[in-house]
């Protein structure tokens, strides 16, 4: 793990590169990065996130700027801008069930291929997935999500890298934090080594490639 600044942390992501972002409208969503990702004008991104936010809040800055053009995930109902923007054919939406969008990331970052779901079969869903029967029962075979970088926030980060979340914040960062192929960490507090105790680290250091240390 090594120690950046925000600005350093956001150079390293090209324009039309992948990437997670965590948070539940907003809550537990790195707002520093995504802030610097507005600055630099990241353009042509494939943004992977339970939801766009509003407009003025997490990921909602994005659409805001006109930085993505392709979505993956489970709603877009409060944000209009993405709304009008998927609309005018700007932004390519993907929607999928949450819990399938969970469990894509989750195999994402086990290394699976992808996973077996009941939801959707019947149903435009569907469409184009393969279908798999087990024990009789028909299953859409829907493949694993992986990104570029995962933009993760925590509670709690220490100097080696381990993490430690809050409340909502836990719903999607741990996962997209083992699902990408940089991880770039935000948090609220960075204490040292020793403070957060082994049974309370949810995201373990070797998977922290990059942590904020500025702003």
């Amino acid at each position: 793990m090594k120690a950046i600044s925000v600005e350093e942390a956001v150079a390293m992501i090209p324009a039309g590169a992948s990437i997670m972002v965590g948070g539940f409208m907003s809550v537990g969503t790195p707002e520093r990065l995504l802030d610097e990702v507005v600055r630099q004008q990241k353009t042509g991104l494939t943004l992977i996130c339970n939801d766009a936010a509003i407009p003025g809040k997490g990921v909602g800055k994005l659409f805001d700027a006109a930085l993505v053009s392709r979505m993956i995930a489970t709603h877009i109902g409060l944000n209009p801008k993405a709304q009008q923007q998927m609309l005018a054919k700007q932004v390519d939406i993907d929607l999928v069930p949450q819990g399938t969008f969970v469990e894509r990331i989750r195999a994402g970052g086990c290394g699976l291929g992808g996973v077996l779901t009941p939801t959707g079969v019947g149903t435009l869903v569907a469409e184009g997935k393969r279908q798999i029967e087990v024990d009789g029962k028909p299953f859409l075979l829907e493949t694993a999500l992986r990104a570029q970088f995962a933009l993760v926030h925590a509670f709690l980060a220490d100097y080696l890298g381990n993490l430690a979340y809050a409340l909502t914040s836990r719903n999607f960062n741990p996962i997209m934090a083992m699902a990408a192929d940089t991880v770039i960490v935000t948090a609220e507090n960075i204490v040292p080594v020793g403070v957060i105790a082994p049974d309370h680290v949810v995201t373990p250091a070797p998977l922290v490639d990059f942590l904020i240390t500025n702003g």
